[in-house]
């Protein structure tokens, strides 16, 4: 055995010490055909363990997110001999790699559809094209629910890479996406500039999908369930309905899902019946736990809470939240809660905020049509020290519209 981790533990450091050659400007190939023999022999979990190596070691995230196609092309021999993830339906994995095998088929007709090629693409295929761009955008779902359920429980286990690196490649996709859509819109540029628009925009989404498919398939799925625990699949399926499936319909068969989401539902059901019984004090009045949720749900607003530890420890379930929660990310880091390239951004306001350099940060942003403003505060006890901060979120386009008055209900 020792000697099994000793070879393990010397192959990670070279395969580490190849990638950092490649990241300092070595050819990939030459660095290949060198270490041929050590990524041969490479697992998933090794393949994992070394990028989350890189990370801790100080290597930038976007580096990695950069290096990612070439650590895949690496490890691309070791990674084809490895064994499929096999699941039963039901099961969060299973869910998963359901709808990856169906946007496969997705990319396939729409590159049939598009390798016509002729300008009279637009006149017979128009609708069909965009209907199934469409249909590709629903594979957001999938993303999502990577990104607010697998990922906390993976984070949870101090195996944060896949979070840092895949999410910035998801939003590449989604902003892929949008482009397609308005390249499709686009009705008055030119038949052969605009389909050549497309393809380009279609050719490099298809790739960067198909390789995150890829990743999914041979690292970060093995690797997770190397990683967690039968509970934890468990309470990730209780949170799965939260934000939904693409293209699928999740099976019962996996031993227990059915069960334990019931027994979840029971659980939670009998402890609101008990707490709800008992009236809190609060600054002004009393309110039962029952009677607080339903004015947190019933706000026109969206409310997140942070504690002063950056932990998020409250998120208001409303019926049209803007952005997706799940419960899987009570305890999370905040940062983590965001794409990587809001990091820096996060980090900036919580900083400020703990050092009382200000006290509120204001943004607005446009998002399929409608306008979103988002306000952050920062939160403080009544000797002025710190005690976290509070996500304010609301769907103003409705009220920017508003003009003169209304004073009678009609």
């Amino acid at each position: 055995m020792s000697e099994f981790i000793n070879n393990s533990a010397k192959r990670k450091k070279k395969i580490a010490d190849a990638l950092k050659r490649i990241h300092q400007g070595e050819s990939a190939e030459q660095v290949l055909a060198e270490f041929a023999d050590v990524l041969r022999n490479a697992s998933a979990s090794e393949i994992s363990d070394i990028e989350q190596s890189l990370i801790a070691d100080g290597m930038p995230i976007e580096v990695i997110q950069y290096l990612c196609d070439a650590h895949v092309a690496v490890f691309k021999e070791s990674l084809d001999h490895s064994p499929p993830v096999d699941m039963l339906p039901g099961h969060p994995i299973y869910s998963f790699r359901a709808e990856n095998e169906m946007v496969a088929l997705l990319l396939n007709d729409l590159k049939m559809i598009l390798s016509k090629g002729g300008e009279d693409i637009f006149s017979d295929e128009s609708n069909l094209l965009t209907e199934k761009f469409l249909r590709l955008k629903e594979f957001n779902a999938h993303y999502e629910r990577k990104e607010n359920i697998l990922f906390p429980y993976l984070e949870k286990v101090d195996f944060t890479g896949p979070s840092s690196v895949m999410w910035g490649i998801h939003d590449e996709i989604r902003g892929g996406w949008k482009e397609m859509i308005s390249a499709l819109g686009n009705v008055s540029t030119d038949p052969p500039d605009r389909l050549r628009r497309i393809k380009g925009l279609f050719s490099e989404i298809e790739n960067k999908m198909r390789e995150m498919i890829y990743k999914e398939e041979k690292i970060l799925f093995p690797a997770a369930l190397e990683r967690l625990t039968q509970a934890d699949w468990l309470a990730m399926a209780t949170q799965e309905d939260e934000i939904g499936f693409c293209y699928i319909q999740r099976g019962n068969e996996w031993p227990g899902s059915k069960n334990q989401r019931n027994k979840e539902n029971i659980n939670k059901k009998h402890k609101t019946e008990v707490l709800e019984m008992k009236a809190y004090p609060l600054s002004t009045g009393d309110l039962s736990i029952s009677q607080m949720n339903l004015m947190l749900t019933h706000l026109p607003v969206d409310i997140t809470y942070v504690d002063m530890n950056d932990e998020v420890r409250f998120y208001s379930e409303t019926p049209n939240r803007i952005f997706k929660r799940t419960a899987a990310i009570i305890g999370r880091k905040v940062q983590n809660c965001h794409p990587p390239a809001s990091m820096g951004k996060v980090q900036e306001i919580l900083d400020d905020f703990r050092a009382g350099k200000r006290e509120n940060a204001e943004f607005w942003i446009q998002m399929d049509g409608l306008f979103i403003h988002i306000e952050y505060f920062a939160l403080r006890d009544q000797d002025g020290a710190y005690q976290g901060a509070l996500e304010v979120s609301q769907e103003i386009t409705h009220l920017r519209e508003l003009e003169g008055e209304k004073r009678l209900l009609s």
